[in-house]
């Protein structure tokens, strides 16, 4: 190849679609996507709109 002419780019992965790690299970990946949404949403505050619901009795549980 000489100096002038050009190499076509490599294509770079496209963000949108997923692609495979190799030495990585599917079910491992989708474990750790799982557990990343779960630490990084805040916990969820009481819902001040609904009304309260008195504790249910259970008599058994006595």
């Amino acid at each position: 190849m000489s100096a002038t002419e050009h190499r076509a780019p490599e294509a770079a992965p496209e963000p949108s679609r997923p692609y495979a790690l190799p030495g990585v299970s599917m079910s491992a990946l989708l474990a750790s996507c799982e557990a990343a949404r779960a630490v990084s949403t805040p916990p969820r505050t009481p819902d001040r709109t609904a009304p309260a619901r008195p504790p249910v009795a259970h008599p058994e549980a006595a």
